[in-house]
């Protein structure tokens, strides 16, 4: 029983995290939307390619918060579904710590190499949801009415934070993230991943695309710490880094559970395609 509440609090306490994160960076994303809407498109986010670039130098800064401002600035309608991509090819999650404290100068070129496979996959992903004519979710557009904020604070604490935010959102989110988390602390609990782990080289890089699609920071882990012991090639670490999402997507889920099926299958595909490449290099 003990182990069980330890579990749920755990779940309840990464997620009141999470929460918390993606609330405060959506507050501010509405915010600027109702102020420079107008700069912004112009200047960061206007073209596609732009969008690529930006999501995926912002994905490879250590950490998740870079994913869920992207997953924000996506659901906000200021960025589309190949900067989405972008940014999960490119992150490396909380993992970027420990990986540039283990071994920093390939944590750095890991870093670089992600960044532009994220660049390219973000371009290819917005192709293949075009020619697949792919029904993307409803985007959350802000639009801001004229002289909307000469009102005041208290109409945008009322109007978007509270009427659109929390009530729209965050209920939702709090589910997923909590119920999500749950289930991935019982599954970490009682599998040992490293120990099914094949030894084949083929096999391995396979695997390491797969596992990514746990929305866990754990699995990727694994693969770190394998790495830094010498137990696995470049190739297997850099296929996990593109592949695994970190917790980066999960607010994506109380948005739209076909979307983040598109973004995982997405990575997926392409870390496997990254890693038949370098196997076929011999690396």
């Amino acid at each position: 029983m003990p182990f069980v509440n330890a579990m749920i609090w755990e779940a309840f306490a990464g997620t009141m995290k999470i929460l918390t994160i993606v609330f405060v960076l959506m507050v501010i994303v509405e915010y600027l939307m109702l102020r420079y809407k107008k700069a912004i498109t112009s200047h960061v986010t206007g073209k596609p390619f732009t969008q690529y670039v930006f999501a995926s130098m912002l994905g490879a800064i250590p950490g998740c918060i870079d994913a869920f401002f992207i997953v924000s600035l996506y659901i906000s309608g200021i960025v589309g579904f190949g900067a989405l991509v972008a940014v999960m090819l490119s992150t490396a999650g909380d993992e970027a710590f420990v990986m540039l404290a283990m071994f920093p100068d390939t944590a750095l070129l890991i870093f670089g190499i992600c960044i532009i496979l994220g660049i390219i996959g973000g371009f290819l992903a917005d192709k293949l949801a075009k020619a697949l004519n792919l029904h993307l979710s409803k985007k959350c557009q802000v639009v801001p009415h004229k002289g909307e904020m000469s009102l005041g604070l208290s109409h945008f604490i009322h109007k978007h934070v509270w009427e659109h935010i929390v009530k729209k959102h965050m209920l939702q989110l709090f589910l997923w993230l909590f119920f999500t988390l749950l289930a991935m602390n019982w599954l970490t609990a009682n599998f040992d991943l490293q120990a099914v782990i094949p030894q084949n080289r083929l096999l391995m890089l396979l695997f390491a695309a797969l596992i990514g699609v746990i929305p866990e920071s754990g699995p990727h882990l694994i693969f770190v710490v394998m790495f830094a012991q010498g137990l696995i090639p470049f190739s297997v670490l850099l296929v996990s880094t593109l592949s695994q999402d970190g917790h980066g997507l999960l607010p994506l889920l109380s948005y739209s559970v076909e979307d983040t099926i598109y973004v995982q299958i997405f990575t997926t595909l392409f870390a496997v395609a990254v890693g038949l490449v370098l196997f076929a290099l011999g690396f």
